[in-house]
């Protein structure tokens, strides 16, 4: 956590001097300090080549075409004069247990234009997103639609026992 904030830092700072590093660096360490562990509960895992390979060249990728997509499929429906949308709340159901894993995969949802997740329940594993287009009104539906891209990457990034086997 201290090296991802003070790398933020340098880049937002773009000064290399002295009293920019010193400063980046104590702020840097109370943010780590403060807010580390809300972050990554286990943070040795996430140093595990097979997820770094995993997340570079698996999850981002698809991560941007979800993106590109979604954003073509909302700007289609606002230029359209009909305004073609069926919005409501989904409940999708996910086997990632982490927190991690869950966070990355609301943050995921939400950050492709036309979802939003509204509420996590962890302890059964279920995620309530509003959707501007509902497709379908199975579970198998929303999930194919929704989950089916991020959570098997997912899955193999934080899920603690896939990289150990």
């Amino acid at each position: 956590m201290f090296i991802i904030a003070f790398v933020v830092w340098c880049i937002l700072c773009w000064k290399p001097d002295t009293e920019h590093l010193i400063a980046g660096g104590i702020v840097s360490l109370i943010v780590a300090v403060i807010m580390g562990s809300l972050f990554v509960t286990r943070p040795h895992l996430m140093i595990h080549p097979v997820r770094v390979f995993y997340f570079l060249f698996w999850y981002i990728p698809v991560f941007m075409w979800e993106l590109l997509k979604a954003n073509f499929d909302v700007a289609y429906r606002v230029a359209h004069p009909g305004l073609p949308i069926k919005p409501g709340i989904v409940r999708l159901k996910t086997e990632l247990k982490s927190d991690t894993g869950l966070t990355f995969l609301a943050n995921s949802i939400t950050l492709t234009p036309g979802t939003l997740t509204v509420d996590i329940n962890k302890d059964d594993g279920i995620l309530y997103i509003h959707w501007i287009n509902v497709v379908g009104s199975d579970p198998a539906t929303t999930f194919k639609e929704i989950g089916s891209r991020f959570e098997p990457i997912l899955k193999k990034i934080f899920e603690e026992d896939v990289v150990s086997k």
